[in-house]
């Protein structure tokens, strides 16, 4: 099965927009300025798509969100309930998503439809034959509103099963402008070595410089994935990807090595390397929001924003603003990440709800919300809730099928996508002991090759 994904990863190799393209639109985001007022998002007024009646059918949808990201979701199905007159139940499926998952099928107690934040997940399932092929409408609409490489990541072997409802850009630095304003700091940083030097000035003032959310792996992931496809390049990110050479290679020395410049010192992280492994991804973004003594930055994709709306009384634009992250190599990075929405079940009910979420009318009122991006290239910008978040959806659309997707969430979800095992724990263990870069590279490369199953 595993192997089978090795071979299949190549297919999925994405990136939001090229980096100076990103560069100019962020740095306009920066400044708080954008043609567009906050409008607060608008929702469509009439329904665009058509839904079948499902009066006393009750569905069930699992996901791994929780707190803002969940309440936010959770409107799209206020508004299914609403339009079929079904009951949707939500299910929150905790990190392990193809772990639970598996558990409820292999039970027979699926629920109908899942969301997959990983696509050699999907590749997994698929193989295993617990994923229902798209329905005729639902695959008009998703032809209908997404650009072919969006519908190529939720297809395989020739059958499409998939909706990539939710996207996001993985390679944005959140900054506290309280903090920069308090160290002198006028200009936001492009570089690595001006990062570091950003970081060291924020420290020197008095403000914890970064936070990182350590607690989940799956940002420790983020982390070095922007660093290594900026430092080695696209070719080589996508031969890792695929584990087409191993994680012993000297370029994921590098990009180790580059890592610990940050990681090793404790001085620079809000409560230092052991602080952040006790951080988990939400607390990370509070922390740098809110509080006596917040964090100047935090790392993490375009969701960071539904953190800021729900949990802090921060501004996005003006007290929360965004740029970049820094060009390790000669090019700034920018990694793609997104969550498929897939059938476990047959029936109307299932490929109801796909249809609905491969729709504007849905993409409409989740980003009205906040904290999320939608690869829909028929959704009005006006949708978005904040100026900030509107040029970065504005970039996505613009790359069209230009663009490199997580190389975590391309792994088999033994190496890639799973709590406590792989490169969660692999690079958590790194986070610890930054300076054990050889021992970290034949971990990684022996957890690698035993998911790839060629090991």
């Amino acid at each position: 099965m595993h192997s089978i994904l090795r071979t299949q990863a190549t297919t999925a190799f994405l990136a939001t927009a090229t980096a100076t393209t990103l560069a100019l639109t962020l740095t306009a985001c920066g400044g708080g300025s954008d043609d567009n007022s906050d409008n607060g998002g608008s929702t469509p007024t009439t329904a665009t798509v058509k839904l079948p009646k499902l009066s006393g059918q009750t569905l069930e949808v699992a996901a791994v969100w929780t707190g803002p990201e969940q309440q936010n979701f959770t409107k799209v199905l206020d508004e299914f309930e609403k339009r079929t007159g079904a009951k949707v139940n939500f299910v929150p499926t905790g990190n392990n998503t193809s772990t639970f998952l598996g558990t409820r099928i292999e039970g027979g107690k699926p629920p109908d439809v899942a969301f997959l934040p990983q696509v050699g997940v999907l590749h997994q399932f698929a193989d295993k034959g617990w994923l229902k092929p798209l329905g005729s409408t639902a695959k008009a609409q998703l032809d209908k509103n997404f650009s072919k490489g969006w519908v190529d990541l939720g297809a395989y072997k020739g059958k499409q099963y998939g909706v990539y409802a939710k996207a996001a850009n993985k390679s944005l630095v959140w900054y506290n402008t309280k903090a920069f304003e308090n160290a002198g700091i006028t200009k936001t940083p492009t570089t690595w070595k001006e990062f570091l030097s950003t970081a060291q000035t924020l420290s020197d003032a008095g403000s914890p410089a970064v936070s990182i959310g350590g607690g989940d792996g799956w940002t420790l992931t983020d982390w070095f994935e922007n660093v290594y496809l900026s430092q080695a390049g696209p070719e080589k990110y996508d031969q890792l990807a695929a584990h087409k050479i191993k994680w012993t290679d000297p370029s994921v020395k590098q990009a180790l090595t580059t890592l610990a410049q940050l990681w090793s010192k404790d001085d620079l992280i809000d409560g230092g390397r052991s602080g952040a492994l006790n951080t988990e991804f939400p607390k990370s973004v509070t922390q740098t929001f809110s509080g006596d003594n917040p964090a100047a930055m935090v790392y993490e994709g375009d969701f960071v924003t539904a953190n800021i709306n729900a949990d802090t009384k921060a501004k996005l634009g003006t007290d929360a603003k965004v740029f970049p992250f820094p060009a390790v190599g000669a090019d700034a990075p920018v990694v793609s990440g997104g969550d498929v929405a897939v059938a476990l079940k047959s029936g109307e009910g299932a490929q109801a709800l796909l249809t609905f979420l491969a729709s504007t009318d849905a993409a409409a009122i989740w980003t009205a919300q906040g904290g999320l991006l939608s690869p829909n290239k028929e959704l009005p910008l006006s949708s978005y809730k904040d100026a900030v978040t509107r040029t970065i959806a504005k970039s996505l659309i613009a790359a069209g099928d230009d663009f490199r997707f997580d190389m975590s969430d391309q792994a088999p979800a033994a190496f890639g996508g799973t709590a406590g095992i792989g490169e969660w724990k692999d690079l958590q263990d790194f986070l610890r002991d930054p300076g054990d870069v050889a021992g970290t590279q034949k971990k990684l490369e022996a957890d690698a090759a035993k998911a790839y199953g060629n090991g």
